[in-house]
């Protein structure tokens, strides 16, 4: 499988943000770095640990829009993940500087879904794509209308 072409370049000067201009949408960005942690004898990111990068990118973006997850949650809110979805082009290695874009792909009803792109900080290429889905719950387990609150940030993300 061919990774997808992925340019992203600077957001209204805000270095949290870029755009692709390959397909014009706007991504959320965040810096990390692989941790020994998360290799596996062959010395490359365990399969499961790309869901963790996810993560980080995911609460990022909602921290640095104002709602950290701990607030979510205070707020009474969980947001289970029911489906996701990872396509692997390159190995990321122990110590490698990534760059983990995030973007809400949609939101309707008691659902959240993500989109993620992850690419070497340094050579630029695609290492891997995925998504994540969600379901919006009370602290009981059932299923709620997406709070108001991410509603309005999936509302104003840069488009």
């Amino acid at each position: 499988m061919r990774a997808p072409d992925f340019q992203p370049t600077a957001y209204d000067h805000d270095e949290r943000y870029v755009r692709d201009n390959v397909g014009g949408l706007v991504w959320h960005r965040v810096l990390a770095r692989v941790l020994f942690a998360d290799t596996d004898r062959t010395g490359a990111v365990y399969h499961a640990n790309y869901f963790r990068f996810f993560e980080l990118g995911r609460s990022t973006l909602l921290r640095d829009a104002g709602f950290p997850l701990r607030q979510v949650e205070a707020n009474g809110f969980v947001y289970p993940i029911f489906q996701v979805g990872l396509d692997f082009f390159r190995p990321m290695d122990y110590d490698d500087p990534i760059r983990i874009h995030t973007r809400f792909r949609d939101l309707h009803g008691v659902k959240v879904e993500f989109d993620y792109i992850i690419t070497h900080a340094e050579a630029k290429h695609v290492l891997c794509r995925g998504f994540t889905r969600h379901c919006a719950t009370n602290r009981k387990g059932r299923p709620v209308a997406v709070d108001p609150t991410t509603v309005d940030i999936f509302k104003h993300f840069p488009t």
